[in-house]
């Protein structure tokens, strides 16, 4: 997949060495030749702020309701989370998962009725969004946006509106329909895979 390297926010990936390419295993079980590692914007604080800042803006100008609080999924989307609160001065919060499931932990507690923004660093299927959706629901609260730095994929929809910094067709395979030239790449499992394992014990 070509991306667009003019693009000033891609350029801002690019120079962080965030855009990965080879044969990578996704937390969602999809295999991809790009991986996007967000982490690596928040090893340079002024970017992270600098990009944070546009996502913040974009929320501000394109969210229609009000927000009571910022809920982020654990592990990638804590960091980005919680600039975004900064940045809004809305409260915020993340879920983890317990047992394979996002639960709140460390004293969070959502109020029965408050309108939440989710926040997270990559948007792929759109699977752990849902899961912490179930969370917020199981707490009384209730999602109505969510917002990423990234939507990885276009065909991805989701119950309620989504904004991102930048919207991506990465082609994301089944183990089933790997093309010829991933199944001639070493395997790397990026991302929270080790902390999924650890939870799955």
């Amino acid at each position: 997949m070509m991306l667009d390297k003019n693009n000033p926010i891609m350029k801002e990936f690019e120079e962080a060495g965030a855009i990965l390419h080879g044969h990578f295993v996704l937390s969602s079980g999809l295999h991809s030749d790009t991986y996007i590692q967000c982490a690596k914007i928040f090893e340079n604080p002024s970017r992270a702020m600098k990009i944070c800042e546009l996502l913040a803006n974009k929320i501000r100008k394109e969210l229609s309701s009000s927000i009571d609080l910022i809920l982020s999924p654990a592990t990638g989307g804590i960091i980005v989370g919680y600039e975004i609160g900064r940045q809004l001065g809305i409260r915020t919060m993340f879920c983890e998962r317990v047992n394979s499931k996002f639960e709140l932990r460390r004293g969070f507690e959502i109020k029965k009725g408050e309108k939440i923004l989710l926040i997270e660093d990559v948007i792929t299927t759109g699977k752990s969004s849902l899961e912490a959706v179930e969370c917020a629901k199981g707490e009384g609260g209730k999602v109505v946006a969510e917002a990423a730095l990234i939507k990885r994929n276009s065909e991805t929809k989701l119950p309620f509106p989504v904004m991102s910094l930048l919207e991506l067709s990465i082609e994301n395979h089944s183990e089933a329909e790997l093309p010829e030239e991933l199944k001639k790449l070493p395997v790397t499992k990026p991302g929270s895979w080790e902390y999924l394992s650890n939870c799955a014990k």
